[in-house]
């Protein structure tokens, strides 16, 4: 029988968390499932780790390490289902994951996207719920009005708790192989289907997002990644005042990013694109600040674990 749901995973040197990701996808009370793992090139134990798992839903590829776009897109060709739903190796589903997706897709057929609610997973004593601009806070369910209002502090879509017809990568097309490792590549995707496609979204939270574990793609050195340069959003944005503000907060994160690690090529590029009137005093002094005083800024917040200095920015300095 055909498969509802193709669930694309990814897995580049990922041994010690795949195999609690894979009992999570087992875990699901929806089971109208085919799972497309493709291990990207992993140099550590992954396969053997994936090879523990005997069953029929799971289709295994091989493929040499071209980066998580590449790896996506392919579970994209390869998939068979009617819905695509993305899972890094790293993250947790609950058991009702797929379940309160196809619900979404009951109630509000047509959409872009299905997107549940997530939380940020550090340890079982320091679990971070996102707080979304315009959305109810609880038992909430429906089309938002404004994506990238919603997106201002946290991102409302999470790649791993995402459903999408796999008719939209027709005509949208997939992840954009030009971005490399984490580098923004799922934003770029889910702006330019909010941009044509209604999304609908569920306030219950049924996946974490797992931030500490070993490998995370969001932890390579800054200058190892090629970030969007968000430039092929220039024409939708001047019409359309919230995709700038969520632009202008996305080109902010990653100017600092680039001023972190010294890189002045693409600190100026992302600086100059900045529309400065929408940023508050405390966000024009970092981009401002000298960069020893910046990286001290950095490694002391992070350090105290309180909270990241990029979520920091997010939910605090930045005008919205």
């Amino acid at each position: 029988m055909k498969p509802v749901i193709s669930i694309v995973i990814p897995v580049y040197n990922k041994e010690k968390c795949i195999e609690n990701t894979l009992k999570s996808v087992f875990n699901q009370t929806f089971e109208a499932y085919e799972i497309i793992l493709i291990n990207d090139g992993s140099t550590d134990a992954s396969e053997a780790e994936i090879l523990k798992f005997s069953s029929d839903k799971i289709n295994y590829f091989k493929t040499e390490n071209k980066g998580v776009s590449r790896a996506r897109n392919f579970g994209i060709e390869k998939a068979s289902g009617t819905y695509i739903a993305f899972l890094d190796a790293d993250d947790i589903w609950f058991p009702n994951h797929l379940e309160n997706l196809m619900a979404l897709v009951n109630n509000y057929p047509n959409c872009g996207i299905y997107a549940a609610n997530y939380e940020f997973y550090y340890t079982e004593n320091k679990i971070i719920k996102p707080k979304f601009k315009n959305i109810p806070t609880a038992n909430w369910h429906g089309i938002v009005t404004d994506y990238f209002t919603s997106s201002l502090a946290y991102h409302l879509v999470w790649t791993s708790a995402v459903l999408i017809p796999k008719s939209i990568f027709q005509t949208i097309g997939n992840f954009d192989e030009k971005i490399t490792l984490g580098a923004g590549e799922d934003t770029d995707l889910w702006m330019r289907i909010a941009l044509h496609h209604p999304i609908a979204f569920n306030t219950v939270v049924s996946a974490h997002y797992v931030m500490e574990s070993a490998g995370k793609i969001s932890s390579i050195n800054t200058k190892k990644r090629d970030f969007s340069k968000l430039d092929k959003f220039k024409e939708e944005e001047k019409n359309n005042l919230s995709l700038h503000k969520f632009l202008n907060v996305q080109r902010t994160i990653y100017a600092l990013k680039h001023k972190l690690v010294n890189d002045k090529e693409n600190f100026t590029y992302y600086y100059s694109e900045i529309d400065q009137k929408h940023l508050d005093f405390k966000t024009k002094v970092l981009l401002k600040m000298p960069n020893p005083l910046l990286i001290f800024l950095y490694n002391g917040m992070n350090k105290i674990k309180t909270t990241s200095f990029y979520f920091y920015l997010y939910t605090n300095l930045i005008k919205k």
